[in-house]
């Protein structure tokens, strides 16, 4: 199947990330990230078209969560909120972002830590409360403490920033890119978590 080829080459290509997800295993019910476009949809399915070129039909769990990403300004990140951002260690060893998505105040406390990231290779995600915000000319540096740890991360002002809010299948169309995470449910791909862009955004986590 389609699915098994596209799991054991993310398996392969994220290895580390996987490696720190509980439980993490070449079981089939090990979550993965798809990052791509919709080029199908139905009412109780659709096709997608992962980044690597691969087609994945995919069924939707009975308790699919979506929600709509979309960009904000750099100024809605403020002391106290609680953010994830994918960033890069730049030569000098400082973390700068690659984005940051601003979450609501009913996801406080997603993933909070800091660990490998897929979205390029040798990222990394951090997920924390900004305890402090240094504004740097039009760029920003956030001090971040999450449970075991705290990282500086620097924003340049040409960054993505997004924020998430609940949406419907409203804004599963044809030619809509998602990020999709999915896992082996009851002998089928199945979607349990689906992040979509409006009219064509990308999500850039």
């Amino acid at each position: 199947m389609i699915f098994y080829k596209v799991l054991n080459f993310l398996i392969c290509l994220f290895v580390t990330w996987l490696s720190l997800s509980e439980g993490a295993s070449a079981q089939n019910d090990v979550p993965i990230r798809l990052r791509g476009t919709i080029i199908e949809v139905s009412e109780n399915s659709l096709v997608f078209k992962e980044r690597s070129g691969e087609v994945i039909p995919l069924v939707y769990d009975s308790n699919l969560s979506l929600q709509e990403v979309y960009p904000i300004e750099m100024a809605k990140i403020e002391k106290n909120s609680y953010i994830g951002t994918a960033a890069m260690t730049d030569p000098k060893g400082r973390l700068v972002a690659l984005e940051v998505h601003v979450f609501p105040e009913s996801m406080r406390g997603t993933g909070e830590g800091h660990r490998p990231w897929d979205s390029v290779p040798g990222s990394t995600m951090t997920n924390a409360n900004v305890d402090e915000l240094v504004s740097i000319g039009n760029s920003r540096e956030l001090h971040l403490k999450y449970k075991d740890g705290e990282k500086i991360v620097f924003v340049p002002d040409n960054v993505p920033i997004v924020a998430y809010r609940p949406t419907t299948k409203i804004l599963l169309v044809k030619g809509a890119n998602a990020i999709i995470t999915a896992s082996q449910k009851d002998g089928k791909p199945t979607a349990s978590r689906i992040v979509v862009g409006r009219d064509g955004f990308k999500p850039p986590m």
